[in-house]
């Protein structure tokens, strides 16, 4: 019966079939680090491979306790602004901005998905955070080492509390890394997306104008 429900809902590439442009998937890529689940979507805003308001509307509100736009946009402040790299610049004289903001846009696209933020307001908040982030790193190699290093630093900040076994296996990131960052894997955003096409003109990339939105087969 669960099965069933799954594969019943639509697919968000049917609900969203307009291509993302080079910006908007490299925006996107901003969050693949945090989504390892295999119906995570990673070419398009929607945060899943198929349409589940009521999953992106639970997972705010049982991991980051987001039950409503005001305490969402708090939360997006905070991440923005400080976020977990105020903790690590005072332990290790570092600021892994990477880490807060992965987190940013993941958090983002789960808002829209569950309709706390429409689809402009959330564009307009992933275009608030490019300049710094393009500013700070020069590769995805240098995104993902300060995205594991900011993640060591939230795993020990959680040491001795009763989610001391909430975060995933470091061997698990560690491997999603690897996986993103492979030359040879052609479905990593971050090999459609290339670091430095922020900086260049955008454009719809042709592998997405081939694809005309269809969804992908089962």
């Amino acid at each position: 019966m669960a099965i069933w429900k799954k594969w019943s809902k639509p697919k968000a590439e049917s609900k969203y079939p307009t291509p993302l442009t080079m910006h908007q998937l490299w925006m996107v890529s901003l969050s693949a680090p945090v989504s390892r689940d295999k119906d995570a979507s990673r070419t398009t805003l929607y945060p899943f491979t198929r349409v589940d308001d009521g999953k992106a509307e639970k997972w705010l509100a049982e991991q980051w306790e987001i039950t409503a736009p005001e305490q969402l946009l708090g939360r997006l402040s905070g991440l923005a602004s400080t976020g977990y790299r105020a903790m690590a610049q005072r332990r290790l004289g570092v600021a892994p901005l990477a880490w807060d903001i992965a987190l940013y846009v993941d958090i983002s696209r789960r808002g829209f998905a569950c309709g706390m933020l429409s689809e402009a307001d959330t564009w307009n908040r992933l275009k608030n955070v490019v300049p710094t982030v393009a500013g700070t790193y020069a590769s995805w190699q240098e995104y993902a080492d300060h995205y594991l290093l900011g993640r060591q630093v939230w795993r020990e900040s959680l040491q001795g509390t009763q989610d001391e076994s909430f975060p995933a296996p470091q061997a698990a990131s560690d491997a999603h890394l690897q996986a993103l960052l492979d030359p040879a894997n052609r479905t990593s955003p971050w090999n459609l997306a290339p670091w430095e096409a922020i900086s260049q003109p955008d454009h719809t990339p042709r592998r997405a104008r081939a694809l005309g939105g269809r969804p992908a087969r089962r």
